[in-house]
C-alpha cells in the first residue's frame, strides 16, 4: 500500500517520535499532512524541518480524546490514515495517575470511534513496551504477560486491548506498533524527560550524572528513524492488520553503561551519583523481534553506540545556540536607551 495519494493525520506530531515520523511520511509524498497535537509535550520547533520541507502542512491545537472536534477535523481533511501518537507519558502517572490512564484511553476509544464510523480509513496505533513490565521471561515477543507496574502502563495496555476488540466486533483496519526505548535529536529534555536527554543535560551543565537504583536495570534501545521507518513499513503491510509488533533492537542495554558512555564521550569526571530507584521503575527490557522481522522485514539501521554519539552531539548544539540566544538577549537588554 502506497502513501503517495492519501491524506495522512499524524496524533501527538508535534513530539519527540511523531515529529520524526512526519519527517519520515514526507518522504512518502502524500497529497494531505495534518499534525495535530495537544502540546503537553509537543513543541513547534520540532516541526521545523517538515514545514521546510511540505510547506502545506497544517499543524492544529487539539485534544484527540475529544471525538466531535477530531471528527470534524478529518471530514475537513478528507483524511484516510491516522497514526496515532497523542499520548500523557509515563512520569505524569506519578502525579495524576487517574487523570493520566483516563485519558490516554479516552484518546484511543476517539481513534476507534472515528474508524469504526468511517470517518477515516486505517489506524496505526503506537502502543508501548512498559505494558510488559519486567520481563517474566526474555526476550520478551508479543505474547509475553502484560503487567505494566504503572497507570501509565495499565493505560496503554487498555488502549491495546480496546484496539483489538474493535478490529475483532467491527472489522477496524488497524495495526498496533509497539517501540521499546527511542532515543535520538528531539526527545523532550524538559518536564517529564527521559534519562539520555538528562544526563547530557547534566554533564553540559557541569553536574553530576545521576543513577537511579543500582544502575543493573536494562533497556532495549532504538534509534527513533529506526521506528518511524517500522511505523510506515506496518501501514503497507496488510499482514500486520489485527496484530501488535515489537519495535526495537533485540538487544539490551543497562543503565549503567547507558550513563557511564554518555560520561566519557563528553569527558564528565564528575562520579556518578545513585539515587533511590523510583517508583514502578522496570528492572529489565528486551524484546524478541522475530514478528516484525518475519513481516515487515524490519532490521535496525542504526547501533546504539552510533545513535548515541548522533543524540549527544545534536544536544550538545542545542546547548550552543541556547547559550548564544541567551547571550544575545541579555546584549540587547543592556545596550544604552537613546533618547530623542
Amino acid at each position: 500500500m502506497k502513501l503517495s495519494n492519501k491524506s495522512i493525520l499524524v496524533t501527538g506530531g508535534a513530539g519527540f517520535i511523531g515529529s520524526h515520523l512526519v519527517d519520515r511520511l514526507i518522504l512518502e509524498n502524500p497529497d494531505n499532512m495534518v499534525v495535530v497535537d495537544s502540546f503537553f509535550l509537543g513543541k513547534v520547533e520540532n516541526l521545523n524541518d517538515a514545514m521546510k520541507n511540505y510547506p502545506n502542512l497544517k499543524i492544529l491545537n487539539q485534544d484527540c480524546s475529544n471525538y466531535e472536534q477530531m471528527k470534524s477535523i478529518m471530514e475537513n481533511e478528507g483524511i484516510d490514515v491516522v497514526f496515532n501518537l497523542a499520548v500523557i507519558p509515563l512520569p505524569a502517572c506519578l502525579e495524576k495517575p487517574a487523570w493520566t490512564f483516563k485519558h490516554n484511553v479516552d484518546i484511543t476509544t476517539s481513534m476507534c470511534e472515528l474508524v469504526r464510523n468511517d470517518i477515516f480509513d486505517t489506524l496505526i496505533h503506537f502502543s508501548s513496551s512498559e505494558v510488559y513490565g519486567t520481563s517474566v521471561y526474555a526476550p520478551m515477543d508479543e505474547n509475553h504477560p502484560l503487567n505494566g507496574t504503572t497507570p501509565y502502563a495499565a493505560s496503554k495496555a487498555s488502549s491495546d486491548v480496546l484496539i483489538f476488540s474493535y478490529c475483532e466486533t467491527f472489522g477496524i483496519d488497524a495495526s498496533i506498533i509497539r517501540p521499546f526505548n527511542n532515543y535520538g535529536p528531539r526527545q523532550n529534555d524538559r518536564s517529564y524527560a527521559g534519562v539520555i536527554p538528562i544526563t547530557i543535560n547534566r554533564i553540559l551543565r557541569g553536574e553530576a550524572p545521576v543513577i537511579f537504583g543500582n544502575g543493573k536495570q536494562t533497556r532495549d534501545y532504538l534509534y527513533v528513524t529506526d521506528t518511524a521507518d517500522a511505523a510506515i513499513n506496518i501501514y503497507k503491510s496488510h499482514k500486520t492488520r489485527s496484530k501488535v509488533l515489537n519495535i526495537a533492537s533485540g538487544k539490551e542495554v543497562s543503565i549503567q553503561y547507558l550513563v557511564t558512555s554518555i560520561a566519557k564521550y563528553l569527558g564528565c569526571e564528575n562520579r556518578i551519583v545513585y539515587e533511590p530507584p523510583r517508583t514502578g521503575d522496570v528492572k529489565r527490557h528486551i524484546a524478541n523481534i522475530y514478528s516484525a522481522e518475519d513481516l515487515i522485514q524490519f532490521k535496525p539501521a542504526v547501533t546504539f553506540d552510533e545513535g548515541l554519539i548522533k543524540t549527544i552531539d545534536w544536544y550538545k548544539s542545542a546547548s550552543k545556540e541556547n547559550e548564544l540566544k541567551n547571550e544575545l538577549s541579555t546584549a540587547v537588554k543592556n545596550l544604552p536607551i537613546s533618547v530623542n
